[in-house]
């Protein structure tokens, strides 16, 4: 197998980050106003429920950011076998098991972004297993590579 065959696609963690980093500094914000401008002392700024509320979600933010930088999530796809990869678990599922694939059009979402959905149909399976090629970096060569394994002939 060359290195070409060999596609890996690390699970996008911007959002975490962006979020986490957004939830800190209006957390940090909110104090320097409330301390500074409206009690004028940081002393009684400690019994506000609102500081507790974004310290709140501030730290659950970072323990979810945390959580999935911790299971180092990746799709890896070759030409024989579609894989699941986190550090504790691994699901593969060759392709010649596949059945059917199904890319989803271009739907339009808030903010001009397209969302878009993979399924995959697999022998001795219920329900298809679905991708958001969105929650993978490289979300383009994601759809193009399960495109060619579309185009790919299957034994039935």
């Amino acid at each position: 197998m060359t290195e070409s065959d060999k596609n890996i696609f690390k699970y996008n963690l911007s959002f975490y980050y962006q979020s986490t980093i957004i939830y800190f500094i209006v957390f940090i914000l909110y104090v320097i106003i409330r301390g500074e401008f409206v009690e004028d002392s940081f002393i009684f700024i400690v019994k506000d429920p609102i500081i507790y509320f974004f310290a709140f979600i501030v730290i659950f933010s970072l323990i979810g950011l945390l959580y999935n930088v911790y299971r180092k999530r990746f799709l890896e796809i070759t030409n024989e076998q579609i894989s699941f990869i986190e550090k504790s678990r691994l699901k593969t599922f060759k392709t010649e098991d596949i059945i059917q694939i199904k890319i989803s059009k271009r739907r339009e979402r808030f903010n001009n972004k397209v969302f878009r959905l993979i399924r995959l149909k697999i022998k001795n399976r219920r329900r298809p297993i679905i991708i958001r090629p969105s929650d993978y970096e490289n979300e383009e060569v994601l759809i193009k590579k399960f495109q060619m394994l579309k185009e790919k002939p299957r034994k039935l």
